[in-house]
């Protein structure tokens, strides 16, 4: 499975109401370390069906950066049944982003 774009939309189905843990990824298209972490995560979301992978454009969805008080991107959040468990601001290598998982 590949990582889902995420918006004000779809985001209570996709995240509050999700059957499994959600890692999202606040980025923007011009964030040069955003598109660094991109390819991790897209990895993490093939690989690990247990998870469910989000990434939020902050440029579309300013609403939803500021609901979470993103003040850098790359910011990843990890939810669990609604609420925030874990975050991580900056890019990261592949086992630390899995370790916000734990």
């Amino acid at each position: 499975m590949s990582a889902i774009n995420i918006s004000n939309d779809n985001f209570a189905n996709e995240v509050i109401h999700s059957d499994r843990p959600v890692l999202l990824d606040f980025w923007a298209p011009w964030c040069v370390p955003c598109r660094m972490v991109s390819p991790i995560l897209e990895e993490i979301a093939r690989e690990r069906t247990d998870i469910k992978v989000g990434k939020i454009n902050v440029s579309e969805q300013p609403e939803l950066a500021s609901q979470f008080g993103v003040m850098s991107i790359p910011t990843m959040v990890v939810i669990k049944n609604g609420k925030i468990v874990n975050q991580a601001m900056g890019a990261r290598p592949k086992g630390q982003i899995l370790a916000l998982l734990q």
